[in-house]
């Protein structure tokens, strides 16, 4: 094992505190910037297309959920707050990498989206001040639906989006 995946692990879970503590210190939000900044120039240019696909994906995601009264925020807004992108651009950047192992088989990564992500947004939510309206559980399973679901497509949308020279020859796909 090569220390790329755990400095790739460790950058996502600084990031992801820097998130989710920046609606009480603004200035975190240069964390989760800085380290997409560190792991394009250290990763190449061919990931960027990946981060910023899934960020603007993810802010569509979060914010439909967010409009169908799964999270509640303390202001009223059209899309989701910048912290929450972010945790989606920091998302992306562990794709290809610490979490490339959870890409094959397909139901690995479904059931690795319905088992870990609603943890993540009820401990992001806890720390973030924000409400799940429809109860814990209720938020939770809606989560872990939509989640089994989204982690498999996302790895199918960082396979799609690779660089030709870093495409895997054979192999199997959704």
């Amino acid at each position: 094992m090569t220390l790329k995946p755990l400095l790739n692990a460790g950058l996502f879970q600084l990031g992801w505190f820097a998130c989710v503590f920046s609606p009480q210190y603004a200035a975190l939000l240069l964390v989760p910037v800085l380290v997409a900044l560190v792991h394009v120039l250290w990763l190449g240019r061919g990931e960027l297309k990946l981060l910023l696909a899934v960020s603007v994906l993810g802010a569509v995601i979060d914010s439909v959920l967010m409009h169908a009264g799964l999270f509640e925020f303390t202001q009223p807004r059209l899309l989701i707050p910048l912290w929450l992108v972010g945790m989606w651009t920091l998302l992306a950047s562990t794709l290809r990498h610490c979490l490339a192992w959870t890409a094959s088989p397909w139901w690995l990564a479904s059931v690795l989206g319905a088992v870990s992500a609603p943890l993540s947004y009820y401990a992001g939510a806890r720390l973030a001040g924000v409400g799940l309206p429809y109860g814990l559980w209720p938020s939770l399973l809606v989560l872990a639906a939509v989640w089994a679901v989204i982690f498999p497509l996302l790895h199918y949308l960082a396979r799609r989006l690779q660089p030709v020279e870093l495409q895997p020859t054979g192999g199997r796909s959704l």
